[in-house]
């Protein structure tokens, strides 16, 4: 069953945002879940972020980064255009419930992702409290979105352009100051680059509060047969498709979650470069 695109857009020059007709995950989808996604036959599967669903359209909209050569044949295709394979929803859905304060950290494409979980938060009856970052402003996505479903928002990059002059761990690390002072934070959900997560969970772990990780580790299938998105929590294998993607922020290895997404790292660009030359060659005989 092919999924035709209804849009395709830019939301910075790495980040895209894709709006594809997918029935069965629009209808069964719940914040947290992610899909699998093939453009043709002899692509590449590989997971996406699902930042909105639509039953009344049956459309799914995710949101991607232009990191290897599949994302980045998939920021050339167009609206009318399909998709092979959208499989989903995949993965146990977030824990929702009525917590009290939860501060919500989104990285990157990391704030896609964190998007749903806001909403479904605030709908629990929690007050939520967001810290989106990115490393510059023209980076920072669904900032609006992110804004009309937090109770607070706070913004970080980089480079200073806006928000907070630094990382979003700065930022919460100021929070839980602040905090503890007055009223206590319940629970805090990170989801963003490896590297983020390792700090925002170091953080936390001084301060005692709960804290969830989603993690977006190599996937091939989704369902645990290939054993490729391996996760260790205090030793202890979890396969990140059936098992998570959310896990105990306090147990995740991140060392080793940051050493196995870089394996592939040579042979990614080597991928990359061969999908620019041929596309280079395609265009030139048109």
């Amino acid at each position: 069953m092919s999924h035709n695109i209804v849009r395709i857009e830019a939301l910075s020059t790495e980040n895209y945002l894709i709006e594809v007709e997918a029935p069965h995950v629009a209808e069964r989808f719940q914040a947290g879940q992610f899909v699998i996604i093939r453009i043709h036959e002899r692509g590449e599967r590989i997971p996406l972020t699902v930042a909105d669903v639509d039953p009344r359209k049956r459309t799914v909209t995710l949101i991607f980064q232009v990191v290897g050569k599949t994302t980045m044949e998939l920021s050339t295709l167009k609206p009318g255009d399909t998709l092979i394979n959208c499989v989903g929803p995949l993965g146990n859905p977030s824990e929702i419930e009525k917590f009290g304060r939860v501060i919500c950290v989104g990285g990157g494409t990391g704030i896609a992702c964190i998007l749903p979980v806001v909403r479904a938060l605030v709908n629990a009856g929690n007050e939520v409290i967001s810290i989106i970052g990115a490393r510059t402003e023209s980076l920072l996505i669904l900032e609006d979105e992110i804004r009309e479903a937090s109770t607070e928002i706070y913004i970080a990059t980089d480079d200073g352009s806006k928000g907070h002059h630094g990382f979003v761990t700065e930022v919460l690390k100021g929070l839980l100051e602040k905090y503890k002072r007055q009223e206590e934070v319940n629970r805090v959900i990170i989801i963003g680059p490896p590297q983020m997560m390792k700090a925002a969970a170091d953080v936390t772990r001084i301060n005692k509060i709960k804290t969830i990780a989603s993690l977006n580790t190599i996937m091939i299938d989704g369902t645990g047969m290939c054993g490729g998105c391996r996760v260790f929590l205090d030793g202890e294998m979890k396969l990140t498709c059936i098992d998570g993607p959310e896990f105990d922020a306090h147990k995740v290895n991140f060392d080793d979650v940051i050493s196995r997404l870089s394996m592939f790292k040579e042979k990614e660009l080597l991928a990359v470069k061969h999908f620019c030359k041929h596309k280079q060659k395609k265009a030139g005989r048109q």
